[in-house]
């Protein structure tokens, strides 16, 4: 276990261990959304155009998931991706919430919620990973 500049303590993969580690390091609205499966309003998250080149990160704990060569405009209102940066970076498991069957996607290194994943996206995969702008960050790379 190590500590953080902010004095939190983490496991050796830098993931918060406990509720109130968690709500020190994110936002209210991030915690909402990562550890109690939120979700932001349609149309409304930051990441919903984005511009430059670049990874979109966990952030809950800053693992790399998408990148801005697989995202695409679906028009249902949070950011959307045909496929994740590398195989095993999420994980996906059923949601029967709110009376629908859907399937969660969820960051593989800390367990945060990012959103969902349907069989209506483009190819090469099929697959619109619609997530949550709050549950990202965003990484931009920097040109040469």
């Amino acid at each position: 276990m190590s500590e953080t500049d902010e004095g939190v303590s983490e496991t050796d993969e830098g993931v918060p261990e406990t509720d109130d580690e968690w709500r020190e390091r994110l936002t209210e609205t991030e915690y909402r959304i990562l550890r109690e499966a939120g979700t932001e309003p349609k149309f409304s998250g930051e990441y919903l155009e984005v511009d430059e080149d670049g990874v979109f990160t966990c952030a809950g704990c800053g693992a790399a998931l998408f990148d801005t060569d697989q995202q695409f405009d679906s028009g249902h209102g949070w950011p959307s991706f045909f496929d994740v940066v590398e195989e095993g970076n999420v994980e996906t498991r059923l949601d029967t919430s709110h009376g629908m069957r859907r399937t969660e996607v969820v960051c593989a290194t800390c367990g945060g919620h990012l959103g969902h994943v349907f069989d209506d996206g483009p190819d090469p995969t099929g697959k619109r990973y619609c997530i949550n702008s709050a549950a990202l960050d965003f990484d931009a790379e920097e040109s040469e």
